[in-house]
């Protein structure tokens, strides 16, 4: 599904060059549940924001559904990443002036699908998660791990095949997290293949891989 075969990532400011990726090699196969854990600075979400077609490397090749993505335009990358990839992020970057069931359903609205069809697939969607109660709340009505839970929402509402988490529960507490990670598990188990960016090792046992950044290059894996 995924191959990564020598990416780099270089930074340029002026006369500074920043080398963030040192020739980064990685396959993720479908329905697999991989963590890429490493300290602050490692590179990790620079991977993760190449693998979502957020950001393009500088050198090497990235194969998604064996097509080569690396170098393509700003649209032909938005589709994909509508067709097939959905994100959480740390910073949930829901729309503060849209309730729960408004923003879960943008994506589908720039999918075009009609608004009857949106609501109804959302509303299917919070009564599978259990959060159908939060359905008209607002973002300042709502705790942490209720945003990110509709955070997620939000991700999965496409059906994408691949699911990226950038640090999902680095603003939450312990048993706050420990619900997300049970969501981001309870998708994987149904098909879905699940990238997740972790500092946190707890967190990283959650995949059935897990791959440690180090400076820019792959170090250890571990196979569970």
């Amino acid at each position: 599904m995924i191959l990564l075969d020598k990416i780099g990532k270089t930074y340029h400011n002026g006369t500074v060059k920043t080398e963030v990726l040192k020739g980064v090699s990685l396959s993720i196969g479908e329905g697999e549940f991989v963590c890429i854990y490493g300290e602050s600075g490692s590179g990790k979400s620079t991977l993760l924001n190449i693998l979502g077609l957020l950001d393009e490397a500088t050198a090497g090749r990235y194969e998604l559904d064996y097509e080569d993505v690396r170098g393509l335009g700003k649209r032909e990358c938005a589709r994909i990443r509508n067709q097939k990839i959905g994100f959480v992020f740390q910073a949930y970057h829901l729309i503060p002036q849209l309730n729960v069931l408004e923003n879960i359903a943008v994506p589908l609205g720039y999918a075009g699908m009609p608004r009857r069809e949106r609501e109804k697939r959302v509303r299917r969607l919070l009564l599978e998660f259990g959060m159908e109660h939060l359905e008209r709340k607002y973002i300042s009505q709502m705790s942490g791990g209720e945003q990110q839970r509709a955070a997620i929402a939000r991700a999965v509402v496409n059906e994408p095949r691949i699911l990226l988490a950038d640090e999902p529960t680095g603003n939450l507490d312990q048993y706050n997290s420990g619900i997300v990670m049970e969501y981001l598990k309870g998708l994987n188990q149904r098909g879905m293949t699940v990238v997740m960016v972790t500092h946190d090792t707890n967190l990283a046992k959650y995949g059935s891989r897990v791959v440690r950044v180090e400076d820019g290059r792959i170090g250890e894996e571990v196979m569970k």
